[in-house]
């Protein structure tokens, strides 16, 4: 019965709740990323190169043909996917978070320890 107890204490605790909720949060956001890469980007890339992949690039050597296409299609969509995450999310992020951190510098700071004990030492005093 312990074992039972451990593995229900497992599963409710709320850093795997956080974990799952991260991990649907991504596969989401995989759709949007590879929906962008492959409707808007690799358009553009057909518009500049003729078509939108290198899949029929391919060598011969010693009667084995080597589809050295498939792995430049792979590494441009690789690319076009780090840009997009790199301009759309963690750009405006860093943005995001150096304004909240301004503004978070920019508020007055309590006063230290020592000058609150003195005025409450103060204002008895005053009494």
């Amino acid at each position: 019965m312990k074992i039972l107890k451990e593995f229900k204490d497992f599963i409710t605790k709320g850093n795997l709740i956080e974990i799952a909720v991260g991990l649907v949060m991504a596969l989401a956001f995989t759709a949007v990323i590879n929906a962008l890469v492959n409707n808007v980007l690799m358009p553009l890339i057909a518009a500049i190169f003729g078509k939108p992949s290198f899949d029929d690039l391919t060598a011969t050597l010693n009667e084995s043909v080597i589809p050295y296409g498939t792995f430049i299609t792979a590494l441009v969509t690789f690319l076009l996917i780090a840009a997009a995450v790199f301009f759309f999310v963690v750009k405006p992020y860093n943005a995001w978070k150096a304004r909240r951190a301004k503004v978070e510098e920019e508020a007055p700071a309590a006063p230290a320890e020592e000058i609150v004990l003195l005025r409450e030492i103060r204002d008895r005093l005053s009494r």
